[in-house]
């Protein structure tokens, strides 16, 4: 089944505009999910607001946002009033900057959708639009409201179509310089290189989404099947992390020993 189309807008380059569509590109529809029940009876349980004073409920009307200025004192705002700051953006991908298209980090990267032309009227210019992208190599930078809120986007041409990322706020990516490793004294090893570079040639193959599929996704699935049937499922064994001998780590030892065992395998 095709997933649904979860926003309808515009894809604005200049005086070029199309129309466009943009669906998830990833989905966690499939994974296992659990209820919270009432052990005794088997009832769904249900969160809800409360007041923390009174430990009443709150209904939906009677909420809102309110950001803390003080003990106990709040700048209040209506959904649509965090709304209409970024109304411009809410249906139109204008293309601010283009960027080269490796040039972002990793890091900076959120959520990736898949942006399509709406009609055949607009697939033409989405394709120049793509088509020049993917010939410059470059991303093109834009601002959209997505999740309530406004964020930068990349826009990347991927095969026919475009993959749009949101892009992390640059108050969430930490400088990695705060976090690196120290480094050691001295240079490694020229022959620990070269035995490390056989262990990983050894294990080097192609993709495949099989590498990144769920093992405990799976055994859940296992045990619910066989709860079904009334069977219980055997319980696996825990496994035990290898003993270290000591605090000294013959590096060269290691690897030769791991190359061996790569081979075999």
């Amino acid at each position: 089944m095709a997933p649904r189309v979860f926003w309808k807008g515009y894809l604005k380059l200049s005086l070029v505009t199309c129309r466009v569509t943009m669906t998830p590109a990833v989905s966690e529809g499939a994974k296992v999910r659990f209820h919270n029940l009432n052990r005794q009876n088997h009832n769904r349980v249900v969160s809800q607001y409360v007041d923390a004073v009174t430990g009443k409920p709150v209904e939906d009307e009677d909420q809102v946002k309110g950001y803390p200025k003080g003990e106990d004192d709040y700048v209040l705002f209506e959904d649509e009033e965090i709304d209409d700051v970024g109304l411009e953006s809410t249906r139109t991908i204008d293309i601010e900057t283009f960027v080269p298209a490796g040039s972002i980090g990793w890091i900076w990267y959120d959520r990736p959708h898949y942006l399509a032309p709406d009609d055949e009227v607009s697939a033409e210019a989405f394709a120049v639009i793509r088509e020049a992208m993917a010939q410059t190599k470059t991303g093109g930078i834009a601002r959209l409201v997505m999740y309530r809120r406004e964020r930068a986007v990349l826009l990347l041409p991927k095969d026919k179509g475009i993959v749009v990322w949101t892009l992390r706020y640059g108050d969430e990516v930490r400088d990695a310089e705060e976090y690196a490793a120290d480094g050691p004294k001295e240079k490694p090893q020229s022959d620990q290189l070269k035995l490390m570079k056989k262990v990983i040639d050894e294990r080097t193959e192609a993709w495949k989404p099989s590498m990144a599929d769920d093992p405990v996704q799976d055994r859940l699935l296992e045990i619910i099947a066989k709860r079904k049937k009334g069977r219980k499922a055997v319980k696996k064994a825990e496994e035990k992390a290898p003993e270290r001998a000591g605090n000294v780590i013959d590096i060269t030892a290691a690897l030769k020993k791991s190359l061996e065992a790569e081979r075999r395998r």
